[in-house]
């Protein structure tokens, strides 16, 4: 067992006038995530042969798509988290809503969230969507590395209890929950497991392709994004705590479909569809050819 770092998850705090400003390891990780993510964005849009017919926008209209992407990924992300996991308490507290800072937020929402953002910016630049998706994809592994490394900091979202050799010993009376007189409680450390399949491995997958041309084809890299994702979280559910709304005595795993043995974990069943849609585009993309192919 490993025992969880001694990592505070503010890096400073600030006190002016009686509050108090914290800088959060959480809220960098977006900052870090969009911020890089623009950057390479950028450097695409200035290399038009990548794409082989041309970059679909101009470098400097990505400044433009960023604020729209702030706007869906915040806002996606806590509505998403109100509507998916815990509709009735926020139904009956309208106002806990607005408090973001005190965390919830649903990358499944936040994704939706994108892709709206995208797709009416898109509609106001008469920008092809799908080209525009195709970069984004290509990008947003970095913020997911970035965001999952901030959930382990903040020692939230852990999983199971594991007696395997890499197993945490997270904070907190929850996490220590299933520990004993004799021994603390070991978990899955299911944020990294995320951190490197989402981040690392999926980044890596998608830098490959667009090195060999994959921005030629219009929905590829798009594709593997949505079944890659989609894939790797439902794996990781496997070891992933469920969230605490969904767990009963009857049905310790969480499952919202299925039994209590065998069934699909609320992150499952919202990955599901984008494995499909990521299969589809995958294959829409290969069966067509190439942009910039001679007839």
């Amino acid at each position: 067992m490993i025992p969880f770092p001694n990592i505070s998850p503010e890096i400073f705090t600030i006190e002016l006038g009686g509050l108090s400003l914290s800088l959060r390891w959480y809220a960098l990780a977006y900052l870090a995530g969009l911020l890089i993510g623009w950057q390479l964005m950028m450097r695409m849009m200035r290399r038009p042969a990548i794409w082989g017919d041309g970059a679909p926008m101009k470098a400097e209209d990505v400044d433009d798509l960023l604020t729209w992407v702030i706007l869906g990924v915040i806002l996606g992300g806590r509505l998403g988290f109100v509507l998916f996991y815990e509709p009735g308490f926020y139904l009956s507290n309208p106002v806990e809503i607005l408090k973001v800072w005190q965390g919830g937020m649903s990358f499944h929402g936040g994704f939706l969230g994108v892709i709206l953002a995208a797709w009416f910016f898109c509609r106001a630049q008469g920008i092809m969507p799908l080209r525009l998706a195709d970069a984004m994809a290509v990008v947003a592994p970095i913020g997911l590395f970035f965001g999952r490394l901030a959930n382990f900091i903040n020692a939230e979202l852990w999983g199971r209890p594991t007696d395997l050799p890499w197993g945490v010993i997270f904070p907190g009376e929850a996490a220590q929950s299933c520990a004993t007189a004799a021994a603390a409680c070991a978990r899955h450390p299911s944020q990294l497991y995320e951190a490197g399949l989402e981040g690392l491995l999926l980044g890596l997958i998608l830098l490959v392709v667009v090195m060999r041309g994959g921005l030629r084809r219009p929905g590829l890299t798009f594709g593997i994004f949505l079944a890659g994702y989609g894939l790797a979280r439902m794996f990781v559910e496997l070891f992933r705590l469920a969230d605490p709304q969904f767990i009963t005595p009857d049905n310790p795993l969480g499952h919202v479909i299925g039994g209590p043995v065998i069934g699909l974990t609320m992150g499952q069943l919202l990955s599901l569809p984008m494995v499909l849609l990521g299969l589809y585009f995958i294959l829409r993309a290969t069966r067509r050819p190439a942009v910039g192919t001679p007839a």
